[in-house]
């Protein structure tokens, strides 16, 4: 077995949560690395909607890199708060924040503004896309950007999500379509602008569910809602919507729920953005592969799923874990290669069959039904 010290600088590629915790923790751990982001800065693009953090992996990561007092200042407080309603609007189901659950929410891009703020100057390179990497034997990768320039590493982390470049050095497996796309509309300033609309959704998350179909919409920072348009159809289907002209894709996705009460089509319908459609695409449940020196990966670029609420938590988890192990065995990267990838394999397959089974319930035969029983089954302590 190769053994190399993790004095080596540590590569990470992909600046999102899961990047940045393992960089964070590994610097509170006193071990240097360097994250490699393609995206040009920090405000390239949006950085998506609201995340609720939980008490049994998100928090526990922020916690090892030393940033959980820092991140509660980021809640928002009374996003826990949980409605469902029918497709008429009748309420089904209606649970208030009252501060005392253990998914606070806070807004992606602030919390990875918060990450890249504790890293020291330089740790993220901007602008390295990259266009491949290949292993040089003995633990060694290089990594090529589409620049051109190379770097030579002793340890490498493919922290860059579901089309991850790194995961061609340990798996063979590319993520597959799910059947189910989402379509992201924003509406600003709801109370304001679209009181009735904003009365309907509530003071958090709003449900609404159907088989095969339905949407999800929180409220954001101020009263902006963001809502996630869901439907189980094949990509061709949305290929023959032009997303160019945001006032026809909005009436296409909304003739899709034709009948439901109008202040829940209205949140597609009168949409201040164009929509932006997201295929959901995950890897096998039970994706894994055999320890390759010198290389793991950690996130979406492991355990890509459809989105259940535990992505960006088990990145940061992995993030946190994969530091901790390192600073463990600080003379032998492939113990603590081995030991994070065996926590981390179990715990990924767990996550992604929950999640399916979550899909069931909220777009199942039994929607919306299925997802209140769970819910009111919680409630209970079943």
């Amino acid at each position: 077995m190769t053994t190399t010290s993790t004095s080596t600088h540590v590569t990470i590629i992909g600046a999102g949560l899961g990047g940045l915790i393992l960089a964070r923790a590994l610097h509170v751990h006193g071990i240097p690395a360097t994250v490699y982001e393609a995206e040009s800065s920090p405000t390239a693009r949006t950085q998506g909607g609201m995340l609720d953090i939980h008490d049994y992996n998100g928090q526990l990561a922020l916690d090892a890199a030393g940033l959980l007092d820092e991140f509660r200042g980021l809640v928002l407080e009374g996003r826990e708060a949980t409605r469902m309603v029918d497709r008429d609007g009748t309420v089904l189901f209606d649970q208030p924040d009252d501060g005392t659950g253990g998914r606070p929410e806070v807004q992606r891009g602030e919390l990875r503004q918060l990450l890249l703020d504790s890293l020291p100057a330089g740790t993220v390179r901007w602008g390295h896309k990259v266009s491949g990497t290949r292993a040089l034997g003995e633990g060694r990768h290089e990594v090529t950007f589409a620049d051109g320039t190379t770097v030579v590493t002793g340890l490498l982390v493919g922290a860059d999500g579901a089309w991850s470049r790194v995961r061609p050095l340990l798996s063979d497996a590319v993520p597959a379509y799910t059947g189910m796309s989402s379509v992201e509309v924003h509406l600003y300033d709801a109370d304001t602008r679209r009181p009735a609309i904003a009365k309907m959704v509530g003071g958090g998350a709003l449900y609404v569910l159907a088989p095969g179909k339905g949407f999800v919409t929180h409220r954001e920072r101020g009263s902006d809602l963001h809502t996630y348009v869901m439907l189980a159809r094949p990509q061709d289907w949305f290929a023959d919507i032009d997303f160019a002209d945001g006032a026809v894709a909005r009436a296409r996705i909304a003739a899709e729920f034709d009948g439901w009460a109008p202040e829940l089509t209205a949140l597609i319908t009168d949409g201040d953005t164009a929509p932006v459609l997201r295929p959901l695409v995950a890897l096998p449940v039970e994706h894994r592969w055999e320890r390759v020196p010198g290389v793991t990966l950690i996130g979406d670029a492991a355990h890509v799923a459809a989105p259940n609420g535990e992505g960006a938590n088990l990145a940061m988890l992995d993030g946190a874990e994969l530091a901790h192990a390192l600073a463990a065995h600080p003379d032998d990267i492939e113990t603590a290669l081995t030991e994070y990838e065996q926590a981390m394999f179990p715990r990924s397959t767990e996550a992604a069959t929950e999640g399916t089974e979550l899909y069931a319930l909220m777009f199942g035969d039994t929607a919306p039904h299925g997802l209140i029983s769970m819910f009111t089954g919680e409630e209970r302590g079943e």
